[in-house]
């Protein structure tokens, strides 16, 4: 029997064209009050807007899968109705994400805000301003998926040395509990951590107090898992130097010193938006639909938070 998905009525009509080759597709409406039962669905593409897909699951007969285009589910996990499984985006990300760490790095190592700042007011800085280079680089990637994954094999090429850091302990890969005598001697930290109970606030005044001096801290995961007070004096001190594409709060408030802070670099939760981001979503879609459609279990399956 064909599966019964369940698409945002903003789908691409290439992408509905595509799904219905493998499975019997219905459009929700993307605004509105929802009444009543919708019908059978075994799986709800919720695209970017989770919380609507959660009013649509209400409304759904059988519904089994919950598909997001996030790689973190932070926003919704413990919102799910019972006895559906959650199927994260890992995977589609790797590419954006990890090439926002690299422009990240780059940036703060060759001082590209302030070459920016003297562009601004017409001035060539006549004095020296020497960078650094990631040619033997400690960096330290502080959470081992994909995304990681695809930095790592992006700093090799630049010929920086790894460290692998994850929740748990595997062959090749440290526990996050040891990351303060890992710290001492990195040149830069990665954080890719999803955010979860275990994982909110990690990244404290221990974990920072261990950072050498003039180190680099890059934040591409969520704001939470760094303590924001504890990274706030670490950096307006000028001990170390930050990299955010997420923060706690989200946007910061106006006049929050890390706005302005020396050394740090902040934008607006961008790292996964690029072009092809909805092209890999959908693609992710398309071979979960196959899976449907064929009796094979889904991937990206969410457990414990990931």
């Amino acid at each position: 029997m064909r599966p019964i998905v369940w698409i945002p009525e903003r789908t691409p009509s290439s992408e509905r064209e595509r799904l219905a080759t493998l499975a019997d597709v219905q459009v929700f409406p993307a605004t509105g009050t929802l009444a009543g039962s919708l019908g059978k669905g075994d799986l709800l593409v919720a695209a970017y807007g989770a919380s609507r897909a959660l009013e649509v699951a209400a409304h759904l007969d059988g519904l089994r899968f919950i598909q997001l285009f996030s790689a973190g589910v932070d926003s919704v996990v413990g919102r799910i109705p019972h006895g559906v499984a959650l199927c994260d985006a890992a995977g589609v990300h790797d590419v954006g994400v990890s090439e926002w760490v690299m422009m990240a790095i780059l940036a703060s190592y060759r001082h590209l805000a302030e070459h920016l700042e003297s562009q601004r007011v017409g001035s060539w800085r006549s004095e020296s301003l020497p960078g650094e280079d990631l040619a033997g680089a400690r960096v330290v990637i502080v959470g081992a998926g994909s995304i990681g994954a695809a930095l790592e094999a992006r700093l090799l090429a630049f010929g920086a040395a790894i460290i692998r850091v994850a929740r748990r302990e595997r062959a090749g890969v440290h526990a996050v509990s040891e990351l303060p005598s890992l710290l001492p001697d990195a040149d830069v930290v990665v954080i890719l951590l999803p955010l979860t109970a275990e994982t909110r606030g990690v990244v404290d005044a221990n974990v920072l107090a261990a950072m050498r001096p003039g180190a680099l801290l890059v934040n591409a995961s969520r704001g939470a898992v760094v303590d924001t007070a504890a990274l706030t004096e670490a950096v307006v001190s000028g001990r170390i130097r930050a990299a955010l594409d997420v923060t706690d709060p989200e946007p910061l408030p106006a006049g929050h010193p890390l706005w302005s802070a020396p050394g740090v670099i902040i934008t607006p939760h961008i790292a996964g938006d690029v072009r092809h981001e909805d092209a890999r979503a959908w693609q992710l879609v398309f071979e979960q639909v196959g899976r449907l459609a064929r009796g094979e279990p889904l991937a990206n399956v969410v457990i414990d938070g990931y």
